[in-house]
């Protein structure tokens, strides 16, 4: 299956008092049609702002974007308005990403009055379309919302995003603002969305345990860079970077016989300002060598698929 989006050595700085802060510094990887690569990694390592460059709502610093085989690095206001009838995302915050004054209908109707080529009835039949589809209650179209629950407003924000019949969706943490109950419920109809209308997903989140059900393949991400790229089966089966390792024992096993093996991590978290040649998780990784402090370990296969940049992997 042929590629959708092709990243290659993208970069997005941000100029700060002192510097750049490398935000996303020199990622690559790509994504074939209808399948969903998972982003993970802490607060900070740039897994959002990689989101956002990817569909234009941040403009990158340099590196190329390939979307369905055309360079989409630099676009004019034309092609930007063609590309995001094609490209969507659904926010983390389904309160604050929605306009309060708008009804639901006026929400979902929006994309669609901004592109342009609707008819009124063309718009309503849609607009209650995508309510169906992603299940809310016709009665609720004329809703405002603060009159809904976390859940349901999670449900308007991927309708908006689905209206302009899209390929490509970045989900930025779409359940973590919500009950663990509604958390599954939003999931399974991401999934079930996915197989209907063939969606490629870029699913960024912090909970590895959805990452993991959600995802085909996983990119773990610290300080802006990759550290590690694997099948999703794989990644659990076989973590081979340190960070990596770190971050999947904190997640917790099912089984009262199972002892948990957690990582604890030490030490100072590296500046993204400015950084310093070397790995940026020397400072915090327990089998640092002097080699990891001077150079910058490449991302690299080590296996079919697993790649992982650290000088101790062979």
């Amino acid at each position: 299956m042929s590629n959708l989006v092709e990243v290659r050595n993208l970069k997005k700085y941000f100029e700060v008092s002192g510097g750049f802060l490398h935000a996303v510094d020199d990622v690559s990887f790509s994504i074939e049609k209808g399948k969903t690569i998972g982003v993970v990694g802490e607060s900070g390592c740039g897994k959002s702002t990689l989101g956002r460059v990817l569909i234009h709502l941040l403009e990158s610093t340099g590196g190329q974007l390939i979307y369905d085989g055309k360079d989409i690095t630099k676009v004019s206001r034309k092609e930007l308005s063609d590309l995001r009838k094609k490209v969507q995302i659904i926010f983390q915050d389904p309160f604050s990403s929605l306009n309060p004054r708008m009804t639901i209908y006026q929400t979902i109707a929006e994309p669609m009055k901004i592109a342009g080529g609707y008819s009124s009835r063309q718009i309503d039949e849609i607009v209650y379309k995508m309510m169906d589809t992603v299940g809310l209650a016709r009665r609720l179209v004329n809703v405002y919302p603060h009159e809904l629950d976390g859940g349901r407003r999670q449900r308007i924000g991927i309708a908006r995003a689905l209206v302009l019949n899209p390929e490509f969706i970045v989900c930025d943490e779409p359940v973590s603002a919500l009950d663990v109950s509604i958390q599954a419920q939003i999931i399974n109809l991401l999934l079930d969305i996915q197989e209907k209308m063939g969606l490629t997903y870029m699913f960024i989140t912090h909970d590895l345990m959805v990452v993991r059900f959600i995802s085909d393949e996983i990119i773990v991400m610290y300080l802006g860079q990759i550290v590690e790229k694997a099948p999703s089966k794989e990644l659990f089966e076989r973590q081979l970077h340190p960070y990596t390792k770190a971050l999947l024992s904190a997640v917790p096993i099912p089984d009262v016989h199972v002892p948990m093996k957690h990582v604890s991590l030490s030490g100072e978290l590296t500046t993204p300002i400015n950084p310093k040649p070397g790995c940026r998780f020397a400072a915090r990784c327990p089998y640092a060598t002097p080699m990891c402090t001077k150079e910058n370990p490449a991302l690299r296969e080590v296996s079919e698929g697993h790649f992982v940049a650290c000088h101790l992997v062979k």
